[in-house]
């Protein structure tokens, strides 16, 4: 493969514009084109980024010769768009949520091995630093085996908000509410730091305060994971003006480390700015704990010197575009996408069924209640 790709983009939405600066910025991809439904948008998007504009991801592949497309489309579409990409020869990264439903998972990860291309899933929280220093510190022993995992994660969404596109709030049009939009990143860390599958989970979803949407703004869980750790979730878009999202990893030697990931109100694509920089909150590590106050200035400083909004998109789609060159996996596969789509589906079959799920799942399809939602 050459060391300098072709790129376009699926979808012109609003994340779409944080992939296309990134795909202007980095040096081995050649922005070429934007493809979306909307012919008017898809012509806009072209115009300000001086690419060649489609309304057929098909032509827009096999045309313009692409290597790799970002795909960031309303997530139920997903599927219909990545497998079109694969089939007419090119790679696909996809915007959080891999899809909504695991049926969708299974039909794009099958596809790529078919097609012989690659896979991978948006969670550019991973290239944090402060994430970083914590998946080290797990990876090295520091905390002995990671025994109880966390993660807290309180926002806010108004009624704007979902006003703001019509699939918003949607099962049909968005697959799920905080669980499926909102709290992946968290869900991907979690399970990322405990390092291993996980067995079972019992959850429950509710909607508290937002009675002008079909989906959850709020959804608690705990998990058993297979290596004997245990954890919990409590994720909720029903907190004004947004608190933090933070996951906390605790080992069995009694040492804890922590990342708050967000804080105050929550970063919306296209509308709002990351109000605080990312830090590691928790270090008990023994001989560790006095470094936590020049690590929070560390990383503070550094994430105010960049822009956060397309940076750490820019260093992950750089990964993924690096690992098409090299002919190796790229940091957050697809695979490990579609672990994201399973606790959020296992949630929501839990609540269904009254009782844990077991792990791992698979699709339902011989039912038509979208896996408990509706």
């Amino acid at each position: 493969m050459n060391d300098k790709l072709k790129t376009g983009i699926i979808g012109c939405g609003k994340v779409a514009a944080i992939h296309a600066a990134a795909l202007k910025t980095i040096t081995k991809s050649a922005f070429t084109a934007v493809c979306s439904r909307d012919e008017k948008k898809s012509k806009e998007y072209a115009a300000r980024y001086g690419v060649n504009a489609y309304t057929n991801v098909t032509e827009m592949v096999t045309k313009e010769g692409l290597d790799m497309v970002i795909i960031c489309t309303p997530h139920p579409a997903h599927r219909a768009s990545a497998i079109e990409a694969l089939r007419a020869g090119a790679n696909v990264l996809i915007e959080k949520p891999l899809a909504s439903s695991l049926a969708d998972c299974d039909a794009m990860l099958s596809t790529a091995k078919e097609t012989g291309k690659q896979i991978a899933i948006i969670s550019q929280r991973r290239f944090y630093s402060p994430c970083i220093r914590l998946k080290k510190a797990i990876d090295s022993g520091k905390i002995g085996k990671p025994a109880l995992g966390t993660v807290f994660m309180f926002g806010w969404r108004n009624e704007a908000y979902y006003e703001s596109d019509p699939w918003r709030g949607t099962w049909k049009g968005e697959g799920g509410g905080v669980l499926v939009n909102q709290a992946p990143h968290q869900l991907d860390l979690l399970q990322w730091f405990m390092g291993s599958e996980i067995e079972e989970i019992y959850g429950i979803w509710k909607n508290m305060n937002h009675p002008y949407i079909e989906v959850e703004d709020t959804a608690l869980a705990i998990l058993k994971f297979k290596n004997g750790g245990v954890g919990n979730i409590i994720v909720s878009n029903s907190q004004k003006p947004g608190i933090y999202g933070k996951v906390h990893i605790h080992g069995d030697n009694g040492a804890s480390v922590g990342v708050q990931t967000d804080g105050g109100a929550m970063f919306i694509a296209g509308m709002t700015s990351i109000l605080e920089p990312p830090v590691n909150d928790l270090w008990t590590i023994p001989g560790e704990e006095n470094k936590l106050k020049d690590w929070i200035k560390e990383d503070s400083d550094f994430f105010n010197s960049v822009n956060p909004m397309e940076y750490f998109h820019m260093l992950q789609i750089e990964d993924f575009i690096n690992a098409l060159i090299e002919g190796r996996k790229p940091m957050v596969s697809g695979e490990e996408g579609r672990v994201t789509v399973e606790i959020f589906t296992a949630i929501y079959r839990s609540q269904r069924d009254g009782k844990a799920v077991k792990f791992p799942l698979m699709p339902e399809y011989d039912r038509l209640d979208y896996d408990g939602r509706i």
